[in-house]
C-alpha cells in the first residue's frame, strides 16, 4: 500500500539474493539467518493510510540484509487510473536493501516495527526459496486486490506455506462483534474524513457484511496483531510464531508540518461542507419560492454534478472487479438519469412546467431519507445534506408550478 517506483531486476542481482544462492544454503547457515515481518505506520497519501507490510531477510554470513516488498507499483503504468478503476491494477514483488527501505520510512517519518519469526532452519529455507522464486521476472507481478490479495496478505500466505505445522490464530477481541471491511476502513480513516467520504462513496453494501478475522488481516496492523498472538502447532509441540517485536524506525512526529491545504480540509470536512451547501441551496430556494424565481442555473449545477457522480458509482458497480463496489445504495441519490434528463429538468424550471422527473426524484429521495437508518449500507452522514439539496430543488419546482396553475 506504499507507493514506490518499480525496481529493476538488476537490484535483485546486485543484492546477491538470487535463487541459486537459496539452493546453496545449508543448515549451519540457517542458525544465523533471521526472517522478520515488517509493519509500517500509515502515511498521509490515501494509498498509505492503512500502513504497509514487508518481509526482512538477514543472512550475516552472506552479507545479506534485504526486504521483500509486495507493494511495488507505479503511476506511470499505461492507463493506470483506468485500470485501477476497473480493478485491473498490477503490483509486483521487489527486493531492496533494508538500509534503503529504512531510509524511505525515516524520510517520510513513518514508524516501522519488526516481528522476528520463530521458524526452524527448514522453514526458513523454505520461505526464502519461495520468496526468491516469487521474485523471478515471470512470477513477481500479481493482480492486486485491496481486500483479498495485497501487500499484507501475500507475506502472510508465504509464511504459512513455509511452516511445517499449523498456524493457530487467536480471535481479535472486539466484544464478540464481527467486523466488516468498512469497520476496518473507518478505523484507519478516522483522521482523514475526506478519504473516508471518498471510500464510502465508492464502496457499496458488500463492505458492511461481517468478515472473518482472517479477512481483516488485509490491513497490516491487523496482521501484526494476529501474528503477535499466533502459535505454530505441530504433532508434538506448540510454540509462538513470533520470537520478539522491536521498533526499527522511529518517526519524529513533532516535526510533522501541516500546510494551508491541510488546515482547510480540517475545517471544511465533508459534513460541514455538505451542510454549508445545503444552507445556501435552502436559502436560495426559499427566496425563489417567495419571489417566484426558479433559479434554473442552480438546478443545472446540482443535477449535473449529481449525475456525473452517479455515472462513477454506476460504472464501478457494473464494470469494476473491485470487491464491495457493487450494490451501492447511493445510486438512489446519485444516478446517471440526472445527467440524462438534465435538459428536461432545466427547461421545466425555466418555463415553469411541472416535471415528472421532479415528482419521481422527490418521492425517491424522501423515502431514502426517511428509511436512512434501515438501509443495509453504512451511508456517510454528509450524503444526507446533499440528498436534501436535490430534494428541495425538486420540491421547489412542484411548488412553483402549483402556484402558477392555482
Amino acid at each position: 500500500m506504499y507507493k514506490i517506483k518499480i525496481l529493476l531486476l538488476s537490484i535483485l542481482i546486485g543484492l546477491g539474493v538470487t535463487k541459486s544462492q537459496a539452493n546453496t544454503i545449508n543448515a549451519s547457515d540457517m542458525d544465523s539467518v533471521r526472517i522478520s515481518l515488517l509493519t509500517c505506520a500509515p502515511g498521509s497519501p490515501i494509498y498509505t493510510l492503512f500502513g504497509h507490510t514487508a518481509i526482512r531477510y538477514e543472512n550475516p554470513s552472506k552479507g545479506i540484509d534485504a526486504v521483500f516488498n509486495y507493494g511495488l507499483f507505479s503511476f506511470n503504468q499505461s492507463n493506470f487510473i483506468w485500470r485501477f478503476s476497473l480493478g485491473e491494477t498490477d503490483y509486483q514483488l521487489g527486493i531492496e536493501s533494508f538500509e534503503r527501505f529504512k531510509w524511505e520510512y525515516d524520510y517520510f517519518e513513518r514508524d516501522v516495527w519488526q516481528q522476528t519469526l520463530n521458524l526452524t532452519s527448514q522453514e526458513k529455507a523454505s520461505l526464502i526459496a519461495a520468496l526468491e522464486e516469487n521474485a523471478q521476472p515471470a512470477n513477481r507481478i500479481y493482480r492486486y486486490n485491496f481486500f483479498y490479495d495485497n501487500c499484507a496478505t501475500r507475506p502472510r500466505d508465504k509464511i504459512e506455506e513455509s511452516i511445517l505445522g499449523e498456524v493457530i490464530y487467536q480471535p481479535f477481541s472486539d466484544n464478540g462483534k464481527a467486523k466488516t471491511f468498512r469497520d476496518v476502513i473507518y478505523q484507519y480513516t478516522q483522521n482523514n474524513p475526506w478519504s473516508r467520504f471518498g471510500m464510502d462513496f465508492c464502496v457499496g453494501s458488500e463492505a458492511d457484511r461481517p468478515i472473518s478475522d482472517r479477512l481483516a488481516m488485509f490491513a497490516p496492523f491487523y496482521l501484526k496483531e494476529a501474528l503477535d498472538k499466533a502459535t505454530i502447532k505441530t504433532d508434538s509441540t506448540q510454540h509462538p510464531l513470533v520470537l520478539n517485536t522491536t521498533q526499527v524506525v522511529w518517526a519524529d512526529q513533532e516535526n510533522v508540518e501541516h500546510d494551508f491545504t491541510d488546515t482547510l480540509l480540517d475545517i471544511f470536512t465533508p459534513i460541514r461542507s455538505a451542510l454549508l451547501l445545503f444552507i445556501i441551496v435552502a436559502a436560495l430556494t426559499i427566496y425563489g419560492i417567495k419571489h417566484g424565481k426558479g433559479y434554473w442555473w442552480l438546478d443545472l449545477i446540482l443535477f449535473a454534478v449529481a449525475g456525473l457522480s452517479g455515472c462513477v458509482i454506476a460504472f464501478l458497480a457494473l464494470f469494476s472487479t473491485h470487491p464491495a463496489v457493487s450494490q451501492n445504495y447511493l445510486l438512489f441519490v446519485f444516478h446517471p438519469g440526472q445527467l440524462l434528463f438534465l435538459p428536461f429538468i432545466v427547461i421545466a424550471v425555466r418555463k415553469r412546467q411541472r416535471s415528472w422527473y421532479h415528482v419521481f426524484n422527490f418521492v425517491v429521495l424522501t423515502l431514502f431519507i426517511v428509511l436512512f437508518p434501515l438501509i443495509p449500507q453504512r451511508i456517510n452522514l454528509a450524503i444526507v445534506p446533499l440528498a436534501l439539496c436535490l430534494l428541495i430543488r425538486s420540491l421547489s419546482n412542484l411548488i412553483l408550478t402549483y402556484k402558477k396553475h392555482k
